[in-house]
């Protein structure tokens, strides 16, 4: 009889210990989410690109740990200097025509045209570059924390003196 006793309170500890969890999953789940282009609430870029891009951030936080997804809208002619980051960096250009290569220094003439629909996987930890000839806008996705590590530390906008960052 005890040994059945213990059983049922095992049984019911693991449907509460279940139920607990469950819940704390359901908790963290985000909400459903549709947003269509033009209702994104653009802001300036963070400091870590230079000055003139503008980032509306669809879902997560990219400055904390866990996915995110942020659309990025860059002028034209555009340069982004080579650097890296610590998670890969998953891109889908929606519109206007994206530049990008590997490499330690920004070069015009070796970046790949990716346009509208096309998909860019820049790895962690890979020295790349990007530029914009026309207005561009992209989808940005991946694991945070985002961060940027410039392979020419001076080409960092972070490190040179506060500008109008529209």
């Amino acid at each position: 009889m005890k040994t059945v006793h213990l059983a049922l309170i095992g049984s019911a500890g693991a449907v509460l210990l279940a139920w607990f969890v469950t819940s704390a999953v359901v908790a963290q789940t985000p909400a459903h989410l549709i947003e269509n282009p033009g209702t994104a609430k653009w802001g300036p870029a963070p400091p870590m690109l230079p000055p003139g891009a503008q980032i509306a951030v669809l879902a997560g936080d990219p400055t904390k740990a866990g996915s995110y997804t942020v659309r990025l809208k860059f002028p034209a002619n555009y340069d982004i200097p080579a650097h890296s980051h610590p998670t890969d960096e998953n891109v889908a250009v929606v519109s206007g025509e994206f530049f990008t290569a590997m490499g330690t220094r920004i070069d015009r003439n070796a970046g790949m045209s990716v346009r509208p629909g096309g998909f860019v996987l820049q790895p962690a930890h890979a020295n790349h570059f990007a530029y914009t000839k026309t207005e561009t806008s992209i989808l940005l996705y991946g694991l945070g924390p985002v961060d940027f590590k410039y392979v020419n530390p001076a080409d960092d906008p972070r490190t040179k003196p506060s500008t109008n960052r529209d």
